[in-house]
Parts: C-alpha cells; structure tokens; sequence
C-alpha cells in the first residue's frame, strides 16, 4: 500500500453466540479481505462475562489491528456489512448476546464525532476486554487523549478475563 493513503484502524471484536471461537476466525479473514486493507496483527482471544444486565454467554473478545485506505465512515459500513453476513441483526437494544460485534475503537489518532460513529469508541478505556488485548498487539500506543494503554489498564481489574487459543 501506498504509505501516504495507509491509516492504522484497531478494531474490537466480539461473539457469544453459535459458536463464537469460529464467529471470530470467520471475521478476521474477512477484515482481511476488506477493499484497501491488511490485516496486520491479532491478539489472543480473551474469555470474559458479558456486560449488562440479565444472564448471557461469555464473550470471546479480540482485537485486529489493520492498515486501511478506507475512510473511518466507510470502514464502519464494512465492519456492520460483515457483521449481518455473520447473522448479526442490529436492533436498538443494548447489551444483548450477538453473533458478531466488530468496533471501530481507533483510527489514526483522529478523534469522530458523528451521529453515527464516535473515535475513539467511547467505552474502550472502560472495558479490559479490549484494553488488554488492544496492549498484547500495540504495547506502546498512545490514545488520542495522551494516556498510554499501560495508565488506562493499571485503572482496569484483570480478573474474570481468561486468554484462549484459536
């Protein structure tokens, strides 16, 4: 790719639902084949407790850092079409079991605001089962706000989530 039109997007997956292990595999090739894209590195895949209210699977959870010619806007529409392809069908509520997640949590050091994309994705620094990954792959990241992976993960607990293998 052409380093002038390359930007490095760090994206958050997540399944608990009809088999998630194989839900992820399934959603890294395809990031992988993602127009203008490379996928560049993965992390291990982390067992934790879903978030929210009411009783529900594990997730599985990881993070994929890409290089990208894609727009932030337009890599959100690619991430949402590989999520339906996947059996995902975004309704309005939230914290519910899924087949696919994919989230945009980092592009460049941009920050978005739109009403249909927020970068950094706002929750990110509040959930260690995408910071810790996120650090496995990019230990020395600096997010947009200045603070280093290693000050937002000394804030975050450890427990409850496990590394797996693929």
């Amino acid at each position: 790719m052409n380093p002038a039109l390359r930007h490095q997007a760090f994206i958050g997956l997540g399944s608990n639902q009809h088999r998630p292990r194989l839900q992820l595999q399934r959603a890294i090739r395809a990031l992988d084949r993602l127009p203008g894209t490379s996928l560049c590195k993965v992390s291990s895949l982390y067992r934790n407790q879903a978030v929210g209210p009411g009783a529900q699977p594990a997730y599985l959870n990881a993070v994929a850092a890409l290089e990208t010619r894609l727009p932030p806007i337009r890599l959100l529409q690619a991430l949402h079409a590989i999520e339906r392809q996947q059996g995902r069908l975004r309704t309005l509520q939230r914290w519910i079991p899924r087949t696919l997640d994919l989230d945009l949590l980092l592009y460049d050091q941009r920050q978005v605001r739109s009403a249909r994309l927020t970068v950094p994705h706002p929750e990110m620094a509040k959930r260690n089962f995408v910071i810790y990954p996120l650090a496995e792959i990019a230990p020395d990241l600096v997010l947009p706000d200045g603070r280093s992976l290693e000050e937002v993960g000394l804030s975050l607990p450890g427990s409850g989530l496990h590394t797996i293998s693929y």
